[in-house]
């Protein structure tokens, strides 16, 4: 059985980290403080330029809930057309409707538009109340993996719901566990859930490499980065579990 490892990249400097590292696929992102929203123009292609690996912007226009306006939902097409003149791989997104559930009609159109590149349903799926219709309704939407933590803050949390999700997803579509996973639990959620994906953040945060500060400001001016042994140590564990 072949394991993937995606990371997200907040930065360009943790795009090369990652890659070198090892890890098979990149989850773009802006904005960690707000759970990752949509990268610039500017950084997608400066992550294509340097990326072998694969790359999936997130196309999320705000922080906050997944209920989007129309012009949210604009923003959100122009933004994948972007990523597919750049020859992303994949984009991530999830739009829900206002009583929680899959917007399927939107998520349909943005499936569409982002052919032929990959598609994944991000964490708005933790925010459903019908997880079994929601699992449906993104199969039905054409979307081929569901980055999700079982409906809870961590995947460990939600390890029960993740094994569930997989059993009835039954191979039609990726269920891909998010959300605290860590070289110190990626073997117990792999023998635990059967997941063939995971999804780390494996980050840390960096100094700045500034040497002059204003102290009236009151700030340590650090920024969330990613850890390259951390990555290495998971691909290990995965790696093991290969033979």
């Amino acid at each position: 059985m072949k394991f993937t490892l995606e990371t997200i990249a907040f930065n360009i400097e943790s795009c090369k980290i990652a890659q070198t590292a090892g890890a098979h696929r990149i989850e773009l992102c802006d904005n960690p403080n707000e759970g990752g929203t949509t990268p610039s123009y500017g950084f997608i292609i400066a992550a294509r330029q340097i990326l072998k690996i694969d790359l999936f912007p997130i196309i999320r226009p705000r922080g906050g809930d997944f209920f989007y306006s129309d012009e949210e939902f604009e923003i959100m097409k122009s933004d994948i057309q972007v990523c597919k003149e750049q020859n992303c791989d994949g984009v991530v997104f999830g739009i829900l409707k206002e009583d929680a559930t899959i917007d399927k009609v939107r998520c349909k159109i943005l499936v569409q538009l982002a052919y032929p590149m990959s598609v994944t349903l991000h964490r708005a799926f933790d925010r459903v109340t019908d997880p079994s219709q929601a699992l449906e309704d993104a199969i039905e939407c054409g979307f081929e993996r569901i980055l999700t933590s079982g409906f809870y803050p961590t995947a460990m949390e939600g390890a029960d719901n993740l094994k569930k999700l997989i059993e009835v997803a039954d191979e039609r579509i990726v269920i891909m566990p998010g959300s605290g996973i860590r070289s110190s639990n990626i073997k117990q959620m792999m023998e635990t859930i059967n997941a063939i994906e995971f999804h780390s953040s494996a980050r840390k945060m960096n100094n700045s490499n500034m040497n002059v500060f204003n102290n009236n400001m009151n700030e340590n001016l650090q920024y969330v980065g990613i850890d390259e042994a951390e990555i290495k140590d998971m691909l290990e564990i995965l790696a093991q579990s290969n033979h």
